[in-house]
C-alpha cells in the first residue's frame, strides 16, 4: 500500500522562473498558466512564482497606468480559474492598487480562489532600485480586507497559510527586499510557526550576487527552522540597466534542495518534496526556537492540495546518510571525524598525565581506526609511540589474515606490540563455570570477549595506562557488545561514528595520512569482512562469524539509526524511505526484517547504553547517556513494532 505524501510530512513544491514580456499581461498569464499545467504533470499543486510575474519588475512608471492595473486584475482571474482545474495553489506576484495606494503583492490562490494578498514591507530605494517611486509600504495600509469581484480578501502581513491535510504545514510569505533587511518578516511568521517561508523577488544579477543569495536564503531556511522557496524573476525582465537571470532556489533548515538554471528566456521550475514532519522535530529539539516570541497575532487562512502517492520523490534520500556521495566532500569529512577523534583523545591524555595506552589490535576496521587515531594523538602530544601497547589477543575464531595485518600495522607504526593468545585462560575459564567448549553459543563468545577485556585492563594498570575503546556508533545503537567486554574502556574514540563510515575514514587515512606499508595494509583492512572472530573459521581459514549474516547489513542499520534517532522518523516512514533509496538492493521482505531487528535491539539494549565510557561525539547522531540520548534502559518499544507487524500484514509476510 503507498503513503501519500502528506502522510509521510511531505508537501511538494516547485519555484518557477516563467518566460516574460515586460507589460504583456495576456502573454505572461499563458506562460503562468503553462507553467501551472507542467507543475501539475509532475504532481506539484504548490508552486510559487516571482515578484510582479504577471506585468513584470521593470514596468518602472507604467505601474501608475491603469489600463495595466485592469489587465492584471483579468490576469488572476484567469489564473484562479485554472487552479480549479489543476486544483493547484499558485503564489503569483502582481501590483494591487487600494486606497489611492499601490501595493507591491504575492497573491495566494488555491483551487479557484484568491485566499489572501500579502503586501511588501521593506521597498528598497537605492542603489538601482526605485521602488518607492510606484509603490507603498505594507505599514501604509489600513485595512485588513480588500475587495476583488464582490468577494472581500484578506489583505496583510499578519496572514498565514495553513495546508488543510498537512496540518504542520504553514507557510510564511515575504517579498524580496523584506529577506534582505535587518529583521526579514520571515523571522517572525517562523516564530509563529510557519514551516514553509516563501519569497516572490526580483533580484538582478550582478558579480558575486548568485553566491550571496544563496547563503542568504540558505542560512534563513537554517536559522528559522524551515523551508525557504525563493522564486526570482527571469532574462525577459529589461535590460535597460540590469539583467535578471531567474534564480529560484528551494532551502530546507540550511541545505539547499534544488535551483534552476539562470540566464534562461525559457520557463525554469525547481521541485522539492520538503519534510514538513522533520522540521517540527528539529523546532521540539532546539530548545532556543521555543524561547523566540513572535510580536503580532496572525491570521489563519486553510488551503488544499491533492493527496498523491508518487513513484518518485523529488527529494534525495541516499542510501548511506552518514557518508557522503561526492569524494571531495567525502574526504573532508574523514578529514574533519579524524582530527575530532585525534583532538578529544589527546586531550584525555592530556588532562590525566598518562603517557601509555593500551588497545586491543584485532586487524579489523574499527580497532585499526582507533589504532591510526592513538598514533596521531600521541604525535600532536609528543609521546613516544612505544607508549602505544598494540595487543593482539588470538582466539577460537582469529584469523590469519587480521592477524597477519594487525602485526604488520603495529611494526610499522613503531608501537609496541604484544600477542596474548586467549585459549588456555578462555578453556580454563570453562571448566570453572562448567561450559562445554563444543557448545559454540552466548557464553563461548563472551567469555573470549570478557577475556581480553580484561587483559587490556590489567595491562594497562601495568603500564600506567589507560584502555582506548574500538566499538563504534552502529554497534552501540545494536547493543552488539559484550557487557563488560568489548563494551567497556576508559576513553572510546569511534563511538561517535557509524560502521559505514568507519570504512571510509580508514580509506581516507591510507590515502592521505599514511604512506608505504601501513597505507597498504589499511586498503587491505578496509576490504575485510566485519566480525567479531569468536566463533572458529572455516575449511579454508577464512572469516567463518560475519555480523551481517547474524544481524543484517550495517547500510541498512545505519539508514535506520540515521532517520530514527535524528529525523524522529516512524518505522512506517522508515520503512517507505528506505524502499525508495534500496529498491534495486533489498526488497520489501527484508527491509521489514532488518527494521524489525533494529527497533528490538535499539530498545532492549539500551542499558548498555547508560554505562557507556566517555568518547567523542562527531556528528548530528550521538548515544551518549550524558549528552544526546536520554532512555530509561526499561523502555518499551511495543508501539514502534506494532507498526511493524502492521507493515507485516499489508505485506502478506
Amino acid at each position: 500500500m503507498k503513503k501519500t505524501l502528506s502522510e509521510l510530512g511531505l508537501i511538494r513544491i516547485g519555484v518557477a522562473s516563467p518566460e516574460l514580456r515586460v507589460a504583456d499581461v495576456e502573454f505572461n498569464t499563458l506562460a503562468l498558466i503553462k507553467a501551472i499545467d507542467d507543475a501539475a504533470l509532475q504532481e506539484c499543486y504548490f508552486l510559487l512564482f516571482p515578484e510582479l510575474c504577471i506585468t513584470g519588475y521593470t514596468c518602472a512608471d507604467l505601474f501608475f497606468q491603469s489600463t495595466l492595473h485592469s489587465a492584471v486584475l483579468k490576469s488572476l482571474e484567469t489564473i484562479a480559474g485554472h487552479t480549479a482545474k489543476t486544483h493547484l495553489t499558485a503564489v503569483v506576484g502582481a501590483p494591487v492598487a487600494d486606497g489611492g495606494k499601490i501595493f507591491n503583492c504575492a497573491v495566494f490562490i488555491s483551487d479557484g480562489k484568491i485566499l489572501g494578498i500579502v503586501p511588501k514591507t521593506y521597498l528598497p530605494n537605492y542603489a538601482e532600485f526605485y521602488e518607492e517611486r510606484w509603490f507603498s509600504s505594507s505599514r501604509e495600509t489600513t485595512v485588513k480586507e480588500i475587495i476583488f469581484k464582490e468577494e472581500r480578501i484578506p489583505f496583510g502581513t499578519d496572514i498565514l497559510f495553513k495546508n488543510s491535510a498537512l496540518k504542520d504545514c504553514i507557510v510564511g510569505i515575504e517579498i524580496c527586499e523584506d529577506l534582505w533587511a535587518l529583521e526579514p518578516m520571515s523571522t517572525n511568521q517562523a516564530a509563529a510557526g510557519a514551516t514553509l517561508l516563501l519569497n516572490l523577488s526580483a533580484s538582478d544579477e550582478i558579480l558575486g550576487k548568485a553566491w550571496y543569495r544563496r547563503t542568504l536564503v540558505q542560512s534563513q531556511s537554517g536559522r528559522c527552522l524551515a523551508a525557504y522557496a525563493y522564486a526570482s524573476a527571469g532574462a525577459g525582465e529589461s535590460t535597460t540597466d540590469l539583467v535578471f537571470s531567474g534564480h529560484s532556489l528551494i532551502a530546507e533548515n540550511g541545505a539547499i534542495m534544488a535551483e534552476t538554471d539562470r540566464f534562461s528566456f525559457e520557463t525554469q521550475i525547481a521541485y522539492a518534496d520538503i519534510d514538513v514532519e522533520k522540521l517540527v522535530h528539529d523546532r521540539f529539539k532546539n530548545t532556543s526556537y521555543a524561547y523566540v516570541q513572535h510580536g503580532m497575532n496572525f491570521r489563519e487562512i486553510f488551503f488544499q492540495t491533492p493527496e498523491t502517492s508518487p513513484e518518485k520523490l523529488f527529494r534525495s534520500i541516499p542510501q548511506n546518510p552518514f557518508v557522503p556521495a561526492n569524494n571531495s566532500e567525502r574526504a573532508e569529512r574523514c578529514r574533519e571525524i579524524f582530527s575530532i577523534q585525534v583532538t578529544g583523545l589527546a586531550k584525555r591524555l592530556k588532562h590525566i598525565n598518562v603517557k601509555a595506552v593500551t588497545i586491543g589490535l584485532s586487524g579489523g576496521l574499527d580497532s585499526t581506526l582507533a589504532m591510526l587515531v592513538i598514533v596521531k594523538a600521541f604525535d600532536l602530544l609528543k609521546l613516544d609511540r612505544k607508549g602505544i601497547y598494540a595487543i593482539t589477543m588470538p582466539g577460537f575464531g582469529t584469523t590469519a589474515r587480521t592477524k597477519n595485518n594487525a602485526e604488520i600495522l603495529a611494526r610499522e607504526l613503531g608501537v609496541t606490540f604484544k600477542s596474548i593468545p586467549i585459549h588456555d585462560a578462555v578453556i580454563q575459564h570453562f571448566k570453572d563455570i562448567e561450559h562445554d567448549t563444543s557448545v559454540h553459543d552466548l557464553t563461548y563468545e563472551n567469555s573470549q570477549a570478557r577475556e581480553r577485556t580484561q587483559i587490556l585492563m590489567d595491562y594497562a594498570n601495568k603500564v600506567s595506562g589507560i584502555v582506548i575503546g574500538t566499538g563504534d556508533l552502529s554497534e552501540i545503537a545494536l547493543g552488539w557488545s559484550t557487557y563488560n567486554g568489548d563494551h567497556m574502556s576508559m576513553y572510546s574514540v569511534n563511538s561517535g561514528i557509524p560502521k559505514t563510515l568507519v570504512k571510509y575514514v580508514v580509506k581516507w587515512s591510507a590515502e592521505e595520512e599514511f604512506t608505504g606499508e601501513v597505507s597498504k595494509t589499511l586498503l587491505d583492512i578496509s576490504e575485510t569482512p566485519v566480525s567479531p572472530e569468536l566463533l572458529p573459521p572455516d575449511v579454508e581459514g577464512k572469516i567463518a562469524q560475519k555480523t551481517e549474516e547474524s544481524i543484517g547489513p550495517y547500510v541498512l542499520h545505519d539508514f535506520f539509526l540515521y532517520h530514527f534517532v535524528r529525523l524522529n522518523y516512524s518505522p512506517f516512514k522508515i520503512f517507505h524511505f528506505a524502499k525508495m533509496a534500496f529498491k534495486n538492493e533489498f526488497g520489501d521482505r527484508d527491509i521489514i526484517q532488518w527494521l524489525e531487528v533494529f527497533l528490538k535491539r535499539f530498545f532492549t539494549q539500551q542499558f548498555k547504553r547508560s554505562c557507556l565510557p566517555d568518547g567523542v561525539k562527531v556528528g548530528s547522531v550521538a548515544l551518549s547517556p550524558r549528552g544526546d540520548w536520554r532512555m530509561p534502559s526499561d523502555a518499551r518499544g511495543d508501539v514502534w513494532l506494532r507498526e511493524i507487524e502492521l507493515l507485516k500484514s499489508r505485506k502478506n509476510l
